[in-house]
């Protein structure tokens, strides 16, 4: 029974604590508010209970002492609860409330702290907060209430950094002007501060109200008043990556999604996950067990896929039999990151073709005597029958197993439409078992004002075959090359698109 108050950072779910993930993956209950990330759950273990309790402005899904109330309840049924909070704890977080109500209720807890916003904001807008030539003080205040501030002392602070104060700016810059500051100040509000919709408006305190209203920028914002903010041409860096503020859709399987989407978040992007495959055990594991039993009479062992890689080694592991039973094969791999898969076992790939599609494979082994040759394929259970009759014609004799299996996730049409409503700018597909399951299961209408890319011309003849357009496709079939395209797509001119 323990109570941990988390603070989730800013809003990059990237910013949290090791300690704070820690204590998510502890946690039997999770109470989190707006301003936390819900990529954050996903550190939270399966069986973990999960409550939004709100916080907005104008609507509360829990009152605080409802809150309080909930985490008192949880820890006496004997839970490890997280209260997930965004930004810290202690700054105008309300954390000080809780643990009263935690202390009253002799409940154990434990404060972690975490990135307030000031500081994400600093980081992610290349306005440092404190600089020897312009500041050596900073001062924070909460916006709420403009009568209960002395605007004369705070006013004259070098940095002020006004929390929930968007709505009364127009009244706090009147009274900080009035009191002597003058209106020529830099100032910025910046909504949303480190994530990919990260919305920022430079002016003076005598002009950002207006922009503010002119714009019609919205609560969470952040406001910086001081001389700093005029570093921020020179030293905003995030707001000029590649693909900062594109929602780019991955449909990858959940576990694997991560190759596309951290590097996607890095150059700036939202990545959204929509699993359009997941992949499973082969529905019938006695062909792949059996021809692990005959391992030492085959001559070649074909990897086309991580997931095949995988799922070979798991059969074998469950075998009699271990890595030794392949000493008397050639390994061949499709791609670098099949190759990768297969050396991270410490054993050598013998033959990869120039491009990773079946056709080149084939070519590949243009100058290998198969006349007599016993060749395993283990693979998924759909897929293109290039290789296995290109090489039958060569004179191999080539077993196929089914290795894993692809199917579409439970409830896709319902998340595909959840994801659509946001209106992303791209869509990515890595194989044509995914673009056929979203396809069949939100139709082909629901992508049509949504650019589309590629991991390759077998994935894009998919698509088009579907009526629907490719905009992006990667020149290197893989995840690398697919995040290249999208680059290069969007680097482009908006005509030349």
């Amino acid at each position: 029974m323990k109570v941990y108050l988390v603070g989730a950072g800013p809003g990059d779910p990237g910013l949290i604590t090791v300690k704070g993930r820690d204590a998510l993956a502890r946690a039997d209950c999770v109470l989190y508010d707006r301003l936390a990330s819900e990529q954050l759950l996903e550190y939270a273990p399966a069986h973990a209970e999960r409550i939004y309790v709100g916080k907005k402005r104008a609507r509360h899904e829990m009152s605080q002492e409802e809150i309080s109330a909930l985490m008192v309840d949880r820890a006496r049924k004997g839970r490890t609860v997280v209260r997930l909070k965004g930004g810290d704890p202690f700054i105008f977080g309300r954390g000080g409330e809780e643990i009263e109500a935690l202390a009253a209720a002799n409940i154990p807890f434990e404060i972690v702290p975490g990135v307030t916003t000031p500081l994400g904001l600093a980081a992610y807008t290349g306005v440092p907060l404190t600089h020897r030539d312009h500041t050596s003080a900073v001062t924070f205040v909460t916006g709420h209430r403009v009568d209960a501030i002395d605007w004369a002392k705070i006013g004259a602070s070098e940095t002020v950094v006004l929390f929930m104060g968007l709505v009364n700016f127009a009244a706090i810059a009147h009274e900080m002007i009035a009191n002597g500051r003058s209106a020529e100040t830099p100032a910025m509000a910046v909504r949303w501060a480190t994530r990919p919709d990260q919305e920022t408006l430079v002016g003076t305190l005598a002009t950002l109200p207006e922009l503010i209203q002119r714009q019609h920028l919205r609560p969470p914002a952040t406001i910086v008043i001081g001389e700093v903010v005029k570093l921020r041409d020179r030293f905003n860096w995030f707001e000029k990556l590649p693909l900062f503020g594109k929602k780019i859709v991955v449909t990858r399987d959940r576990r694997q999604a991560a190759e596309l989407a951290s590097p996607l978040s890095e150059l700036g992007a939202e990545a959204i996950l929509l699993p359009a495959i997941e992949i499973q055990e082969a529905e019938d594991a006695e062909p792949i067990d059996q021809a692990i039993a005959r391992l030492r009479t085959y001559d070649w062992l074909i990897f086309t896929s991580v997931n095949g890689v995988r799922y070979f080694v798991e059969h074998l592991d469950r075998s009699a039999r271990d890595l030794r039973a392949l000493s008397s094969l050639k390994i061949c791999a499709i791609g670098p990151a099949t190759r990768a898969a297969v050396e991270t076992l410490h054993l050598k790939v013998d033959l990869m073709p120039d491009e990773y599609v079946a056709e080149k494979l084939v070519a590949a082994f243009t100058e290998e005597n198969l006349n007599g040759r016993r060749i395993l394929l283990p693979r998924a259970a759909v897929a293109r029958d290039v290789v296995p009759k290109e090489l039958t014609r060569r004179g191999a004799s080539v077993e196929v197993v089914e290795a894993y299996r692809t199917v579409a996730p439970a409830a896709l049409a319902e998340h595909a439409a959840e994801v659509f409503a946001h209106k992303p700018d791209w869509i990515t597909f890595g194989s044509s078992s995914a673009v056929k399951n979203l396809i069949d299961a939100a139709g082909p209408a629901a992508l049509a004002h949504t650019k589309i890319a590629s991991i390759g011309p077998v994935t894009s003849a998919t698509i088009r075959e579907n009526g629907l357009e490719v905009d992006a496709e990667a020149k290197q079939y893989t995840m690398d090359g697919l995040i290249a395209a999208l680059i290069q797509a969007e680097s482009k001119p908006v005509a030349q698109q």
